[in-house]
């Protein structure tokens, strides 16, 4: 259906591709993996004729209906979110506008002497609608929506009033409702809760076409694809199986090429070494003449490229008292629509508490209260003695000075630090060299995300609220951030859609509801053997 014939791509200086091929069939479900910048959206774009390659050719077999959901949402504006969905059905979309302009020319007299052959042509496009499954197509479209986390209400509201991240989910629906023979999907967990992450999940196991994808949540790739395709240096690389099998793949094939290359440098200063001893020896001048075209004729085997593992030790953070907050008769309500009534809650040193629930049901509320971001309507938030409080929000990367560059951020918070030390947290950050110039106001959102967590993880709190801290990390960052988590001796709250960090990182959960709220004792992998669904809305 799609393929790529010895194509090369270079942006700037970058030599993305040299003589990259390979080919995606219907049924295919591959993975794309390789580090930021690496070309993987350039991929996308060039099967979607947005960026044409230097050299080789892009294929999309005749007839192939291909869907691209990227990260550029476009402008969204003066329609609700139902008919913007349906604005990207594809074709049946075309035959629904050619319909509309029909009843209107049928109902104008001064087309009458046209009625037979404009009768004839809306004969056609309504049998072609009907074909398209137009008529269940606005049906359809709540279904889509609602699967990712849209309310009736919102659905029929005007788009335009949407965040960023909505406008991200409306342009995932209009992909999805388009049906396409191929989907191309460019990081569609990004803006997603669990729920909706959940159900994404279960469209695309039943979707029959060919899916590639890249996503930086590690389990939704490994319970999706059946083939990774690595990136790496401008070479492709093909491996089956989901993405858990790749990493062991790729561990076993670093090892023999590793070993490969030790025992070729064996051998090569072993074969120095005679010629150097013996090479102003008449004696053994043939041998030595032998062995240095023998050596002259080796193909030289690559010293191995070392992926660079980031890691991040947190310094010891201060001893709390082990009554870190307690929450008493809580309640909070906005406007008529109560979150919290009678809510008591003791958080513990060391615990480790997820917060569950649906969208809505008060899980950032409860972080807030906990931060006296927030004060409750009744009762009382008590944070205990010696308690160090760290809170990572979606808006603490709205309070970065935009004129301040990355370096400027740190020395700023850390002005006794030694310049070596911030350098290192800069780089494990995802800021090496020359990139702690970077102003804040040109930095992604990962990279803010990123800047604010080493912000707060270098003299580290000994109690961490996170609310979605792995929210536009890319997967090497998110590994180091749960590797550093897991070895924290501090407390935390937090909440979080990757299902990965929640099973590693937790060791409480309390599920948040509209019925109310229930504590378990174990981690999130011990709650959702228990409950039997992996989220609240969920069940199975």
């Amino acid at each position: 259906m799609l393929r790529l014939d010895s194509v090369a791509k270079q942006h700037g200086r970058q030599i993305l591709f040299a003589d990259a091929s390979f080919a995606v069939f219907r049924g295919d479900r591959v993975g794309l993996v390789g580090p930021n910048g690496a070309g993987k959206s350039t991929i996308f774009r060039m099967f979607v004729k947005e960026e044409d390659p230097d050299a080789g050719q892009v294929m999309v077999d005749k007839g192939t209906t291909v869907g691209y959901f990227s990260q550029d949402v476009g402008d969204m504006r003066g329609q609700s979110v139902v008919a913007a969905t349906l604005d990207g059905a594809g074709p049946v979309s075309e035959v629904a506008a050619r319909l509309s302009e029909l009843e209107k020319q049928l109902a104008d007299p001064e087309l009458g002497d046209q009625m037979e052959k404009l009768i004839e042509e809306f004969g056609d496009a309504q049998a072609r609608f009907e074909e398209l499954g137009g008529y269940a197509l606005d049906a359809r479209a709540r279904e889509i929506l609602a699967g990712l986390g849209f309310s009736q209400e919102v659905m029929d509201g005007d788009v335009g009033a949407l965040s960023g991240g909505w406008k991200m989910r409306v342009a995932l629906a209009r992909i999805l409702l388009m049906k396409p023979d191929a989907l191309l999907l460019d990081e569609p967990t990004n803006h997603l809760d669990l729920e909706s992450i959940l159900w994404l999940e279960q469209f695309l196991k039943a979707f029959d076409g060919a899916l590639i994808m890249t996503s930086h949540d590690h389990e939704f790739m490994n319970r999706l694809v059946n083939r990774i395709i690595e990136i790496d240096g401008g070479e492709l690389t093909s491996f089956t199986g989901n993405y858990e099998s790749y990493l062991a793949q790729r561990a076993v094939l670093d090892a023999q090429r590793e070993s490969e290359f030790e025992r070729q440098q064996a051998m090569l200063a072993k074969e120095e070494a005679f010629i150097a001893r013996f090479k102003a020896r008449a004696s053994h001048a043939a041998q030595v003449q032998s062995r240095v075209k023998k050596l002259e004729k080796i193909e030289r085997v690559e010293p191995p490229k070392r992926r660079k593992k980031l890691r991040f030790d947190f310094p010891e953070s201060p001893r709390s008292g082990d009554d870190v907050v307690k929450l008493q008769g809580v309640k909070k309500a906005y406007g008529s629509r109560v979150i919290y009534d009678g809510l008591d809650l003791l958080i513990r040193r060391k615990e480790r508490w997820c917060v569950m629930g649906v969208n809505g049901a008060g899980k950032s509320t409860l972080l807030k209260l906990v931060t006296h971001a927030t004060q409750p309507d009744a009762g009382t938030v008590t944070v205990g003695a010696s308690v160090k409080l760290g809170y990572f929000a979606q808006h603490s990367m709205e309070l970065l000075d935009p004129a301040s560059s990355v370096w400027d951020m740190l020395i700023g918070k850390f002005p006794k630090a030694t310049v070596g030390s911030l350098k290192t947290l800069a780089g494990v950050f995802g800021f090496p060299g020359d990139d702690v110039e970077k102003p804040c106001k040109i930095l992604s959102g990962g990279e803010k995300a990123r800047l604010v967590l080493a912000l707060m993880l270098y003299d580290p709190p000994n109690f961490l609220v996170l609310d979605e801290p792995t929210n536009h990390l890319d997967i090497a960052t998110k590994e180091m951030l749960v590797e550093a988590l897991a070895g924290y001796d501090g407390t935390m709250l937090f909440v979080s859609h990757d299902r990965h960090f929640l099973r590693l990182l937790s060791n409480r959960v309390l599920e948040v509801s509209p019925t109310g709220v229930r504590a378990f004792g174990g981690g999130y992998a011990e709650y959702v053997d228990e409950v039997g669904y992996e989220a609240p809305g969920m069940r199975s």
